[in-house]
């Protein structure tokens, strides 16, 4: 009888643990699958591989979530920022990517130096400038920065792209338990179904796919001109990672800049960047895709990521899975890049909401100079060819988002001094 009664919760524990870990699966490709399109979207634009770029991925996510002790549930892919000095190099070098990869491993090496740097200042130190009506709209401005990106993919087909969207907010919305967390998930797939049906899917790509493929590694050349354009980046990406790290504890409802400390994210990011740039990848950075899921989902565990982190680099050795997520057309991505990017600007909302700022002329002054050189400097650009920013080298201007904060913790320190 006894004996009996053993055996059945034995059962009942091995049946709990596989519903788990087959959520957590489940879970973790739909992180993957908001991190695909912008991780093989820089090595196409560049010229580095789209398998590598996925291997070094995954390899960067789980070395940073070493360096971070498992605690920030966070994805590391390819940088978008560092696309317009890679092609300088590129063109300045003969095609010669390996330069670029040069200058992208001192890039690395730099962010470690200020991981170090950070660690002897003091995170206090750090925070005292960070306060939620500076963090606030950076928020703000990375999520209504990347909307555009989402609209431009989602207008190659609209009628997919909506139908994609409004699958997700209606699951989102409406579903309950664990069918509320898979809204992006299905989305994708109804999506991905609509654009089978209306033949706009490249199903070629999928059957000439070889289906083991070990990735086209590549090692770098060091050269102080490469290096020159190249590495000052480092300086405007810093308050990228910033804002990335805020966002995520936003999100979570954590302090990641205390625990486990910007030092230690700083030396995973610089330590992923360094070993992706080392193998012929691109620089890595945290995803805001990802912390977009984190808030949809409303699942912070950190281990779901390491897995998602394990099938990119599995997807950079079978070509074929790799493939079939290259095949998801841009309009299905950008419909749930629309959600996603919406999520990170609401959190900047809530982050100066729940912080109780006041409302005082000072702090709407500085909240306003930040949205508007935020969102205004590319409008600007645009329309009159005028880079606002600050001069960092002859290729490199901080600019945007980086100028943004940097302005605005000036001002904030300024106005707020006592």
């Amino acid at each position: 009888m006894v004996e009996n009664v053993m055996k059945n919760k034995e059962q009942t524990r091995l049946s709990d643990n596989l519903l788990a870990n087959s959520k957590k699966v489940i879970l973790a490709m739909q992180h993957l699958i908001a991190m695909f399109g912008a991780t093989v979207l820089v090595p196409i634009l560049t010229g580095f591989s789209p398998s590598v770029a996925l291997f070094t991925a995954g390899v960067g996510t789980l070395i940073f979530h070493l360096c971070t002790k498992g605690k920030v549930p966070a994805f590391l892919g390819s940088s978008f920022a560092f696309i317009p000095l890679i092609l300088t190099v590129k063109e300045l070098y003969n095609g010669d990517l390996a330069y670029a990869q040069g200058g992208m491993v001192v890039a690395g090496l730099i962010y470690v130096i200020m991981s170090l740097l950070i660690k002897k200042i003091g995170v206090e130190k750090i925070q005292k400038v960070l306060s939620p009506q500076v963090v606030g709209p950076m928020i703000m401005v990375i999520g209504l920065n990347l909307i555009p990106t989402a609209f431009g993919m989602a207008g190659e087909n609209m009628l997919v792209a909506g139908i994609t969207l409004g699958v997700a907010l209606l699951i989102n919305f409406k579903g309950k338990g664990f069918i509320k967390q898979l809204a992006i998930l299905i989305g994708v797939i109804t999506g991905y179904l609509v654009s089978l049906r209306l033949g706009i899917v490249n199903v070629d790509v999928v059957k000439e796919a070889s289906l083991v493929a070990l990735p086209e590694f590549s090692f770098p050349k060091f050269d102080l001109g490469a290096i020159a354009i190249i590495a000052p980046v480092v300086l405007a990406v810093f308050m990228e990672h910033l804002g990335d790290i805020t966002t995520n504890g936003q999100v979570v409802g954590k302090n990641f800049i205390e625990d486990p400390g910007l030092n230690r994210t700083l030396l995973g990011d610089g330590l992923a960047t360094m070993v992706a740039a080392f193998i012929g990848g691109p620089a890595n950075t945290t995803y805001g895709e990802n912390t977009g899921v984190l808030a949809l989902t409303k699942n912070y565990d950190p281990s779901i990521l390491r897995l998602a982190a394990v099938f990119a680099i599995g997807l950079g050795l079978v070509s074929k899975v790799g493939a079939l997520l290259t095949s998801i057309p841009a309009a299905v991505m950008g419909g749930i890049s629309l959600m996603l990017f919406s999520m990170i600007s609401i959190i900047g909302v809530k982050t100066i909401k729940n912080s109780k700022v006041e409302f005082n002329v000072k702090n709407i002054i500085v909240m306003s100079v930040i949205l508007i050189l935020g969102l205004g400097s590319g409008i600007i650009e645009k329309k009159f060819g005028i880079t606002i920013g600050i001069p960092v080298s002859e290729a490199v201007k901080i600019s945007g988002l980086s100028f943004a904060a940097i302005v605005g913790i000036v001002l904030n320190l300024i106005l707020n001094r006592k």
